[in-house]
């Protein structure tokens, strides 16, 4: 496949870039700084911001399936300025995609985003509700755009993230009963979103991923 990762240049959307390329694919790597990245023939440096209907057009010609990892900087004005980023970028995307294809569309958010707050313990509730409140309430946006789109789409949701080597042993927690918080590597979660795109059992699917 070829694929565009939106935030490509680091984190999980570099990972997947690189996974992606181990298996054969080819990439089209999004992102603002995309321009530091080195060509070559399975990866294509896309220099563009993810909230521009006019930067993202250009980049899904001739793809097959888009991953959007998109991350904030952490910082203490976390706590009270809103985040956007998140939703504005996914209305941005899914309306291109749904006219222009493709229709496959792996999105990461995280434990806490969605129905799955519900599976936060009392203490994690309050934890988000101080730290992570302004990017969560975003991320839940975002989620309920695709979940609204004619998309095939696949929520991957991470719980507490590591930099560990990918282990590629992880557990995939698709019904609400067995979410649990818990930690996963940037490398295991690049593992489950490769290999989910050649997976049709996961279109439709939010599941947590944790070790």
């Amino acid at each position: 496949m070829k694929l565009l990762v939106i935030g490509a240049t680091a984190g999980i959307g570099a990972l997947v870039a690189q996974e992606a390329q181990t298996r054969g694919h080819s990439v089209r790597a999004f992102g603002r700084s995309a321009d530091k990245l080195e060509p070559s023939d399975t990866l294509e440096p896309w220099v563009g911001d993810a909230t521009e209907a006019s930067d993202l057009a250009p980049a899904l010609a001739g793809v097959d399936a888009v991953v959007m990892t998109l991350g904030i900087r952490e910082s203490i004005a976390m706590l009270w300025q809103p985040v956007t980023l998140f939703s504005a970028a996914t209305s941005a995307l899914v309306p291109l995609m749904e006219q222009h294809g493709p229709d496959r569309l792996i999105a990461v958010t995280g434990i806490g985003a969605g129905d799955s707050h519900a599976a936060l313990s009392t203490a994690e509730r309050l934890g988000h509700k101080i730290l992570l409140s302004k990017p969560y309430d975003d991320k839940t946006r975002q989620e309920e755009i695709i979940r609204a789109s004619r998309l095939r789409w696949t929520l991957a949701r991470p719980t507490i993230l590591t930099s560990n080597a990918a282990s590629r042993r992880y557990r995939v927690m698709e019904e609400p009963a067995q979410w649990r918080m818990g930690m996963i590597s940037r490398a295991d979660v690049a593992d489950y979103i490769v290999t989910a795109l050649g997976d049709d059992s996961t279109v439709g699917k939010a599941p947590v991923l944790a070790r």
